[in-house]
């Protein structure tokens, strides 16, 4: 793949990236933003003190809100679409537009999912301000980790395959990955800072309304991404008006 062509897929990565950003940034509005308000409402209840604030609510879960999910919808689009340009060919024999979507997938559940299952996103008056910075660390480690370890076990399956063929090198790959995460979970120190007043039914939908919302991003991102791909990879060939297929320029 020449450089002319990975610039042309950034591109596209990048747009597809703003467009999955549109959709998350609808999913977070609408399923997000009133459990993030019952929130603020439960800690605001339960707080002696009144802080003056910076920026006001609405602004917040509106033009920030929008700002924040588009801004980081164009970036991690770009970035996936290097990932796509390396990982094309190199994961198994699929399409562009197959591999878009694989990647999406297996880069939901690295970087989001398997972080989310041992520290899962909090709403805004869960957790010790005092401590953010060492739940801020263990969550990115715990991320860096799954990311590592989903990269390891694609090249043990890479070099099972040979041996034990593509369905059980798999297998194989997939739980080694999952016993190294185990390890990792029962190792790194939990953190549980909820409230026991907390209502559980608001943190549950806090969460599920969090992995909607980032299922939403990598979901649409790997379709949108996947069919630009497929069609500036390969291209269909242009009919000419006597009936005759004209091959497509590269």
């Amino acid at each position: 793949m020449n450089s002319a062509t990975v610039r042309n897929l950034l591109v596209r990565g990048m747009l597809a990236g703003l467009a999955a950003g549109v959709l998350a940034l609808v999913v977070a509005y609408f399923l997000g933003e009133p459990n993030v308000d019952k929130a603020i409402g439960f800690e605001e209840a339960h707080s002696h003190e009144h802080e003056m604030e910076v920026v006001s609510r609405s602004l917040q879960s509106t033009a920030g809100l929008a700002t924040g999910v588009l801004v980081y919808g164009v970036a991690f689009g770009g970035i996936a679409a290097l990932a796509f340009s390396f990982a094309l060919g190199r994961v198994g024999r699929f399409s562009p537009r197959a591999t878009a979507l694989l990647l999406s997938g297996c880069a939901l559940l690295a970087v989001y999912v398997v972080p989310f299952l041992k520290y899962p996103a909090n709403p805004p008056s869960v957790g010790n301000p005092d401590t953010i910075g060492k739940r801020t660390t263990l969550y990115f480690l715990m991320m860096v980790l799954s990311v590592l370890l989903a990269i390891a076990a694609t090249m043990l399956g890479k070099r099972l395959a040979p041996r034990l063929g593509t369905w059980y090198a798999t297998i194989v790959a997939v739980a080694a990955f999952a016993v190294l995460i185990g390890l990792a979970y029962a190792f790194l120190p939990a953190v549980n800072e909820v409230p026991k007043e907390f209502p559980a039914t608001l943190l549950w939908r806090f969460r599920l309304s969090a992995l909607a919302i980032q299922s939403a991003l990598w979901g649409g991102f790997g379709l949108l991404f996947g069919e630009l791909a497929e069609r500036r990879l390969n291209p269909k060939p242009a009919t000419a008006a006597s009936g005759q297929a004209v091959p497509a320029s590269n």
